[in-house]
Parts: structure tokens; sequence; C-alpha cells
């Protein structure tokens, strides 16, 4: 059994595996980028799951939403960033495809758990 009810949420797990597709990837990216893009676009892919994680330990509803929404919006800047990467052709087309693929799939998890929490409330 599972010590922590974040780590049992559908969209946690699919925010850590997003969090390590990106870490592979950045694993090529090259040695000068280690301070810029590389830091940037790693810190803001796992704050998603650390937001996540953060709001579910949370007491009130608003305060859970509110770490939801930071969580999204970490999102939108992961996939800012992975968008200048494709344009700076670190990655291909079909990888930056792949990963909006699962950041969309994390925004519309995130946007139902938001509502049930918003109805529960």
């Amino acid at each position: 059994m599972e010590l922590f009810y974040y780590r049992r949420l559908d969209v946690y797990k699919d925010a850590k595996l997003l969090a390590i597709a990106v870490n592979e990837i950045l694993k090529r990216f090259p040695h000068e980028e280690r301070f810029a893009l590389t830091s940037q676009l790693q810190r803001a892919s796992t704050s998603v799951m650390f937001n996540i994680a953060e709001g579910f330990g949370r007491y009130g509803i608003k305060e859970r939403i509110h770490f939801l929404d930071i969580a999204n919006g970490s999102l939108m800047e992961t996939s800012s960033q992975i968008e200048l990467a494709a344009e700076y052709h670190y990655i291909t087309a079909e990888e930056q495809c792949a990963l909006d693929n699962q950041i969309l799939s994390i925004v519309k998890q995130l946007a139902g758990l938001r509502k049930s929490l918003l109805q529960s409330g």
C-alpha cells in the first residue's frame, strides 16, 4: 500500500513519466546549454509533479487547487521550452510531438482533478 495519497494519482504518475522523459532527452543537449535551457527545462518539468505532491499535502481545497494551477503553469513553461529546443534542433519534431502529447494529457487530467475538487468543496 502506498503511504502517500498523491502517489496513487494517475496525473502524478504521468507527470513523473514526463519528468523522466525530459531528463533523458536533456542528456543529449549541448554542454554549453547546461546552465541555460537544460536547467530551465529540468526545473519546469519536475515542478509539475512537485506541485501536485505539495498541493495534496495541504488540507484546504483552495490550496490544493492553487498548486494544481502552478503545476499547469509549469506544464506550459515546459511546452514552450520544448518548442525552443526543437527550434534549436536539440530534439526532433517527433520528440516534440510526443512530449506535447504527454503534456496535453496531463493538462486534461489536471483540469479534471481541479473540477472534481471544486465540486467537492
